[in-house]
């Protein structure tokens, strides 16, 4: 298993702190949260560290399924700087939420999802060019959320040759069983742990998740991706670790 731990655990400190704390708790990736106060990665920085990253792209503010061009056109950049970014330090996935539909957008859904799926595409077009893969992220159960359907995700992104970031914990919480969220398409994991009523990114095995089972059928089916813990706080990170440890035992 490829293990790897997303700088969200820290993201308000400097990232110099969050990557020193992952590398001296023995985890070969990263996932660097590409926003605020981050917005900037140095190379000489990601240097410094024994480590291999992934990035996340913006979340704050961003939306790449906006009814406004502007706006639509200004997230699909940001998106893009993630991706120019990934290419600069070596990362080889960029992992990328599907946007929104705003309240008063509810009566433009099929517009919305056209929009999303074509900005999607470009994203993926791009990420191709610089051999950088772009994950399209499965959304949490929460109102507004694009592609909760982690079937309807899989088909767009088979259909464009692109590939999926699994969150268990969303599909979770939208209510996906453990023999409900194995894809071909997907290249990335997202593992935290929630009790179906909320995204509550807690440490591995402390909600009600068959964890255990999703690895197995992921394990058995020889996936060569990245399981990144994509938690709350640097505890949840070390509780995660050794519940992964355990599991394997």
């Amino acid at each position: 298993m490829k293990i790897g731990a997303s700088t969200l655990s820290g993201f308000k400190g400097k990232l110099e702190k969050s990557l020193e704390f992952i590398e001296n708790n023995g985890i070969e990736y990263a996932e660097i949260l590409h926003q605020y106060p981050n917005e900037t990665i140095n190379t000489e920085v990601t240097d410094s560290f024994n480590l291999k990253y992934t990035i996340h792209s913006p979340i704050i503010n961003i939306n790449i399924a906006s009814l406004s061009t502007a706006i639509r056109k200004a997230s699909i950049e940001e998106i893009k700087k993630s991706i120019d970014t990934a290419n600069e330090i070596g990362a080889e996935t960029v992992v990328v939420h599907p946007g929104s539909i705003p309240f008063l957008g509810r009566d433009f859904e099929k517009e919305i999802y056209g929009l999303a799926n074509d900005a999607i595409k470009e994203i993926g077009d791009y990420g191709k060019d610089l051999g950088v893969t772009a994950a399209i992220e499965n959304m949490p159960a929460i109102e507004g959320h694009m592609y909760q359907n982690i079937y309807d995700l899989n088909e767009l992104l088979t259909s464009l040759d692109m590939f999926m970031t699994l969150d268990i914990g969303h599909a979770h919480h939208v209510g996906y069983a453990p023999d409900e969220m194995y894809f071909e398409s997907i290249k990335h994991i997202h593992a935290h742990d929630n009790n179906g009523d909320e995204d509550a990114h807690y440490a591995l095995g402390e909600g009600n998740i068959d964890l255990k089972s999703i690895i197995n059928k992921f394990e058995k089916e020889k996936y060569d991706g990245i399981y990144i813990i994509e938690v709350n706080d640097e505890d949840s990170v070390k509780k995660s670790l050794e519940y992964l440890k355990n599991m394997k035992k």
